[in-house]
């Protein structure tokens, strides 16, 4: 059936595109959150006006991302004590139920798609590339709630998305904990393969821990 209608063909404006730029810096670590920058500052690096800069920062800050400093600028947003306790306890309540389900209905098919996301992973630490490394860490665990068809619970921890990363680029910073992530996701994988429920659960709450009280 056809209604005789034009496509709509949708244009980025520039503000869509600072927004954009601004987000990709602040998620990649590029601002530390110790530095404090201005609208003025950055149109210059995006080379345009400061509206649109004005109304991407407004957004950022909506979504928890940045804070303004009266009479100064603004800088990356701290994640709080308690929201880092809420976070995970959220992330343990879910995921130990995620992985006691997994372990009874994985496929090998699953299994390998995990294990070639750990390679990936590897190639990442190898390559020191710390925001590769944490968007892969984020996969694989999304990977594991996709997999156990919770769908609804997938979409509610998107809300964590920033944040986490936020967190989790803090977290790798710390000496050799990109090998011990990698290690203990392989051990998850394992616990998997052997079809062993309370090894899975148990070995998912010991790697969220460890990532918590890497984060201090």
């Amino acid at each position: 059936m056809k209604f005789n209608m034009n496509p709509i063909v949708k244009h980025t404006t520039t503000k869509e595109r600072a927004y954009n730029e601004i987000k990709k810096v602040i998620l990649n670590g590029y601002i530390s959150s110790k530095e404090i920058f201005t609208e003025v500052q950055l149109a210059d690096s995006l080379n345009t006006s400061r509206t649109p800069v004005r109304e991407a920062l407004l957004d950022l800050m909506k979504e928890g991302l940045i804070t303004s400093i009266p009479r100064k600028g603004m800088t990356i947003r701290t994640v709080t004590e308690s929201e880092i306790e809420q976070i995970f306890l959220v992330r343990t309540s879910v995921e130990s139920e995620v992985i006691k389900s997994l372990a009874e209905t994985i496929t090998e098919q699953q299994l390998e798609q995990l294990k070639r996301s750990c390679k990936q992973q590897e190639k990442a630490m190898f390559e020191n590339d710390d925001v590769r490394f944490i968007h892969l860490d984020q996969q694989f665990h999304s990977t594991l709630i996709h997999f156990a068809g919770f769908e609804l619970i997938e979409q509610t921890l998107l809300n964590f998305h920033n944040l986490s990363q936020l967190i989790g680029l803090k977290a790798v910073k710390k000496s050799n904990r990109m090998q011990e992530v990698l290690m203990e996701h392989l051990k998850i994988i394992s616990t998997l393969e052997q079809r062993k429920p309370d090894s899975a659960v148990l070995t998912m709450i010991e790697h969220l821990q460890r990532t918590k009280e890497s984060i201090r």
